[in-house]
């Protein structure tokens, strides 16, 4: 058998990104994955019919160009291309009206009117001042190089997202802010939910949020594309049950969850530490859906079909009460949906003259209730007669990642 300075298992974004830096440093390094395709939350496979590429969790990527260590690889050489939607985020209302986040700051201050100024007070120094502050939240750790931005940044982002919220006036303001926070899947009024609608604001007013060509999957090759060009080395298809299995090694990264962990063997832990991977609790599930279009989404209000990414939750209210719900292990009959349609941008996604739709929502931990009306009716409440005149096929996937196929 191979010997390896480092063994990495698990080839997600992590894992990648272990392996990279690892084989830079010029180290001999084995990346391991247990499926035969790489990549973990970044995959894009034929989910529902032929021609049609579904991505199987992330689908768009605010941080793409705004990470620090994404941007210091040669991506591009290695096959990864992006395109950037006219709108970072649109958020339609049952009144009829949108928010939108655009990709610049003065646009999103223009049309949030009587809330500009309030967003702009808030969003702007995150925008100027963000490749520094990227490097001290998003780097390795250290003393940050102007503390006092970190500490102005931080005053805000520990806030819960319910605290920030009530610095706006308008329906629409609030609303793009509650969905803004809600991915972080927590309750609305837990402590730092405003980091993450603080963040994503920024880096989409900076940078857009892209779409990469070909599906989330292009990110991993290109990763990969690199890694191996250091000399590193990939096993696919080969899911590690004890480490007594694996090569010789001097440092064994893991890209596992905590329960994945506690079932792998020969890790000797200590006591302590196998008590704290015992004590760990998963957050909110997600149920996603997949759908095979023969048109484009017929949202009420076209600009919806130029968003990377939809909200569908109506106001900061009902989004702030169904994420509550939710992480109490209640079934929410109205649940706040991210739906992106990426074969509007990339025509690669589907045959041509159709479209491919991704959606989901937050589902309690460990529920195995079907969501699928109550995504789509939020689908139809601001997009009517999607369900009736183009599915061609759906395949539900639920928080555990099992499928069923629906054929419509």
């Amino acid at each position: 058998m191979s010997r390896y300075e480092a063994i990495i298992v698990g080839s997600g974004p992590n894992g990648l990104a272990a392996a990279i830096t690892l084989q830079q440093r010029g180290l001999s390094t084995l990346l391991i994955e247990g499926d035969q395709q790489i990549g973990g939350g970044m995959r894009t496979k034929e989910l529902t019919l032929p021609g049609f590429k579904h991505d199987v969790c992330s689908a768009i990527h605010p941080m793409a160009m705004a990470s620090p260590f994404f941007n210091s690889l040669p991506l591009g050489a290695h096959g990864l291309k992006f395109l950037t939607p006219k709108y970072a985020v649109a958020h339609p209302l049952d009144n009829g009206t949108t928010a939108f986040l655009h990709n610049n700051l003065s646009d999103t201050i223009a049309a949030l009117g009587a809330d500009g100024q309030r967003y702009q007070s808030l969003i702007e120094p995150i925008v100027a001042d963000w490749e520094l502050l990227a490097r001290a939240i998003m780097g390795p750790l250290r003393f940050p190089e102007k503390p006092w931005k970190l500490v102005e940044f931080g005053l805000h982002a520990l806030q819960p997202a319910s605290w920030t919220a009530q610095r706006f006036q308008t329906d629409q303001a609030a609303a793009l802010w509650a969905g803004m926070a809600a991915h972080g899947i927590q309750p609305l009024s837990n402590w730092t939910t405003s980091a993450i609608a603080m963040v994503l604001s920024a880096v989409g007013n900076k940078y857009g949020w892209p779409v990469p060509i070909g599906g989330s999957q292009a990110i991993a090759n290109a990763l990969l594309s690199y890694y191996q060009s250091l000399g590193g080395h990939l096993q696919t298809g080969s899911w590690v049950t004890d480490t007594a299995s694996l090569p010789s090694y001097k440092l064994l990264i893991l890209d596992l969850t905590p329960k994945q962990l506690l079932e792998l063997k020969g890790l000797n832990f200590s006591a302590g530490y196998v008590r704290q991977l015992q004590r760990f609790r998963q957050g909110m599930g997600v149920f996603k859906i997949d759908w095979a279009l023969s048109e484009k989404t017929p949202f009420r209000d076209i600009r919806c079909q130029e968003a990377a990414t939809v909200h569908l939750g109506n106001t900061y209210a009902e989004i702030a009460a169904s994420e509550k719900a939710s992480h109490y292990g209640k079934k929410v009959d109205k649940p706040f949906v991210l739906f992106t349609q990426q074969s509007a941008f990339d025509k690669q996604r589907a045959p041509d003259g159709k479209h491919t739709g991704w959606a989901y929502c937050h589902v309690p931990n460990g529920s195995p209730e079907d969501y699928t009306e109550e995504i789509e009716a939020q689908v139809e409440r601001f997009a009517p007669g999607l369900e009736t005149r183009y599915w061609q096929d759906t395949l539900i996937f639920q928080h555990n990642w099992r499928p069923t196929i629906r054929i419509m």
